[in-house]
């Protein structure tokens, strides 16, 4: 009797839930309104690449003026510690060569002078007439933190390189809300996602790379995430205020989060100049005399 009314009731009530006047009702809510951008484009995924894969060839050096914020978030202590933020220099020539140069702020004495070849690196502090000599990427991470960031990541977070021949991709469509606490404002954002993955011989497995992250009414990158070998997000990279340069667009704001060592670098461009002839000189760190030398693994 009580599956033979059960049956009966079931489709009465899918009924009911369509028409008006039954005995289910509703209460109306006002939700706000995202503002949609003025331009939304669309691209295929081939001409997305092509896109970045242009701005990459196009970019040989780069100089550029910046301060940069430093801070160590230590999560399971709940705590983190803000270091002054400090001028400094960065220099750029591809295919791997880096310079930076940073300052002691106000005085703008030498803070540290750090170069690498794309292979090896040097790192000179002054204050204790020391410097550091390694890989620019570490082969094996290390107990101390500081000691597994060298410069290869810093190089990749300075400008979204374009795609390696052995790389494959996909390209998806989504869009983010974003909220304007002072304006009070919601805004909708189109975007496309790069992922790019290179192939395992002799496997099913894929590797991740890197995920790109464009906004749709300009096609620039706003967010890069990158990968290491065991799928871990190494380095998260969030770009943004874009600013013509005079040869090209770049963002005035870099924000580099290393997750895994607990570590963001945030990167505010005073001034930057790209292709400007830069020697290899510019890229070579002299040690004094007398000054200690550590070598990293």
């Amino acid at each position: 009797m009580i599956v033979s009314l059960f049956k009966k009731f079931v489709p009465i009530t899918v009924l009911c839930w369509g028409l008006s006047g039954c005995f289910l009702v509703y209460t109306r809510r006002h939700l706000p309104v995202p503002k949609a951008p003025t331009t939304v484009q669309t691209v295929t995924a081939e001409e997305l690449v092509a896109s970045l894969n242009k701005r990459w060839a196009a970019l040989e050096t780069l100089n550029a003026s910046v301060d940069v914020s430093a801070s160590s978030i230590e999560t399971k202590k709940g705590e983190a510690r803000d270091y002054t933020t400090f001028p400094a220099i960065i220099l750029m020539r591809k295919p791997g060569l880096l310079r930076v140069f940073g300052r002691v702020p106000v005085v703008r004495t030498e803070l540290f002078d750090m170069a690498s070849d794309g292979k090896n690196f040097t790192f000179y502090l002054p204050r204790d007439n020391k410097a550091y000599k390694g890989l620019t990427i570490a082969t094996k991470k290390s107990a101390n933190p500081l000691l597994n960031m060298r410069p290869g990541f810093f190089l990749d977070a300075l400008v979204v390189r374009g795609l390696e021949p052995n790389d494959y991709y996909a390209v998806t469509a989504d869009t983010e809300t974003i909220e304007d606490a002072q304006k009070k404002h919601l805004y909708s954002v189109p975007e496309y996602q790069l992922t790019i993955i290179r192939h395992n011989p002799g496997t099913h497995q894929d590797t991740p790379v890197r995920v790109i992250t464009f906004h749709r009414d300009d096609l620039l990158p706003y967010e890069q995430d990158i990968y290491d070998a065991n799928g871990n997000i190494e380095t998260h990279v969030s770009y943004a205020d874009y600013q013509d340069s005079g040869s090209g667009l770049y963002p005035t704001t870099v924000v580099i989060k290393r997750p895994l060592e607990e570590k963001q670098l945030i990167l505010t461009v005073e001034k930057v100049t790209v292709n400007m002839k830069l020697n290899d000189d510019q890229f070579t760190v002299k040690i004094p005399d007398g000054a200690k030398v550590q070598n990293l693994e």
